[in-house]
């Protein structure tokens, strides 16, 4: 028998609701302002059929290109082969949310340029490029007040 390759095809669990998450979609949702470039999150949203992405852009990151009165344009990328291709997409705003990729680069800037200017007024050289997370210092661990301890299975008991 053959497998259905329909519009929604494979999407029970993206389209379907978190787990204490059905019912209601809370107010904030439709609260939110949407400006032009802003960068946004498109995640479909199971309980609204209406200006719903398409399954391929699910999960997907854009930046909003237009703004009407209930829904955004996004404008994403589609690997399609060996390129991408850009995408001009129109989806309600229950399907977006904003996206919080970009928040840890701004926070570092923001840190970054803090430090430099302490560093120019001290005088010194400053890194400023993330490192990676160094190993652990070596330690030795003492025996003298450690009794080492030996390890061994119970053995199983039926109490029938």
């Amino acid at each position: 028998m053959g497998h259905a390759a329909g519009l929604r095809a494979g999407t029970r669990y993206a389209f379907s609701r978190d787990f204490k998450k059905k019912g209601m979609i809370k107010l904030s949702t439709y609260l939110k302002q949407y400006k032009v470039g802003d960068i946004v999150d498109v995640v479909a949203n199971g309980a609204v059929q209406k200006g719903m992405p398409h399954k391929d852009f699910h999960g997907k990151t854009g930046v909003v290109y237009n703004v009407t009165k209930s829904a955004v344009g996004v404008i994403l990328y589609k690997q399609v082969g060996n390129r991408y291709i850009e995408k001009r997409v129109n989806v309600r705003i229950e399907h977006v949310n904003h996206s919080r990729s970009r928040d840890e680069f701004l926070r570092r800037v923001k840190t970054n340029a803090a430090n430099m200017k302490k560093a120019k007024e001290e005088g010194v050289h400053v890194h400023l490029k993330r490192q990676p997370v160094m190993p652990r210092e070596a330690r030795t661990v003492s025996a003298k007040e450690n009794k080492p301890e030996s390890v061994a299975p119970i053995a199983y008991e039926t109490t029938i």
